[in-house]
């Protein structure tokens, strides 16, 4: 296997409650009140719809709000991946990846282990460069019962949330995650930051009508029914495992300049002078050891 390169489930399209809209001639992320689904395929309009999108609008009168999905693992941070980012606007690659303990950085030294102090300490983090990236690996077709649509997300509220549902889930049918009948869900709440409209969020739930005791007896008849037929579920999430680690940095890198366009409002030009002056053709040009510095004293502010 090609080492650097970091092995993700095969996907075949996105989920997005989200866009970019062109406004006095700039791109903008604007969030959205409902799903849309997409193939991988844009044009100069956008990306281009999945026909699944259509299939499951007519179910829902019009408004795409709940989709029936499959978990393609048991472990729950295998259909969820998620870590701080620090994003380069420009070119999209991702310049450090976290986990509020330990990051990985690209430097003129290249990819280096580092303290990771969260976004809110870290001195290189400032003015919302660096966010929560989660990236959902869900089934949505039988016709390929091991590709999956990606949702990917640096809201905390969906983060959160589909993480604590994964793991209940996961905990509750015995470690039998992929075998039960899920759907996302769009759910909306208003705050005192979002001065009291509504934000989306993604849930995760049984579908409708199924109450949970036969959503986890159904998932062991289904679990007993697989492995009699040969299908080892263990050694697919080793496979998934293996993929993951195969790179230094733990993220797929597929279309990440669309991704930083999606979740950044901000242009490039807007990035301030420190942060510019912090990274150069995406790698970190400033002298490591002052880095370092810089985040034990963060660190130890923290402890």
């Amino acid at each position: 296997m090609i080492k650097g390169l970091t092995i993700t489930p095969p996907v075949l399209g996105r989920i997005s409650i989200g866009r970019v809209i062109v406004k006095d001639g700039k791109r903008l992320p604007a969030k959205d009140d409902q799903f849309t689904i997409t193939s991988q395929i844009q044009n100069k309009e956008g990306w281009i719809n999945h026909p699944l999108d259509e299939k499951l609008r007519a179910n829902n009168e019009g408004k795409l709000r709940q989709i029936p999905v499959r978990m393609l693992f048991n472990d729950p941070t295998l259909n969820l991946p998620a870590e701080y980012t620090l994003f380069d606007r420009q070119t999209g690659r991702p310049l450090c990846v976290g986990d509020g303990e330990q990051c990985q950085r690209r430097t003129n030294n290249g990819v280096e282990t580092l303290p990771c102090p969260s976004p809110d300490r870290c001195p290189l983090a400032q003015g919302g460069a660096c966010k929560p990236y989660g990236r959902l690996y869900v089934n949505l077709s039988e016709d390929d019962e091991l590709g999956t649509f990606i949702f990917r997300t640096t809201g905390f509220n969906s983060i959160r949330t589909l993480a604590a549902r994964l793991s209940y889930f996961a905990a509750v049918s015995g470690n039998k995650l992929s075998c039960l009948p899920l759907q996302l869900t769009l759910r909306g709440k208003s705050t005192t930051q979002s001065y009291r409209t509504p934000i989306y969020f993604v849930d995760l739930a049984l579908r409708e009508g199924v109450t949970l005791k036969q959503a986890v007896q159904d998932a062991k008849e289904i679990d007993s029914e697989l492995s009699e037929h040969g299908f080892d579920q263990a050694a697919l999430e080793q496979a998934a495992k293996q993929g993951y680690v195969n790179s230094s940095f733990e993220i797929d890198n597929d279309g990440l300049l669309d991704v930083a366009e999606e979740f950044y409002p901000m242009d490039a030009d807007d990035v301030s002078n420190s942060q510019q002056g912090n990274y150069q053709n995406g790698l970190a040009t400033h002298n490591v050891n002052s880095i370092e510095q810089g985040l034990q004293q963060s660190v130890t502010a923290v402890n």
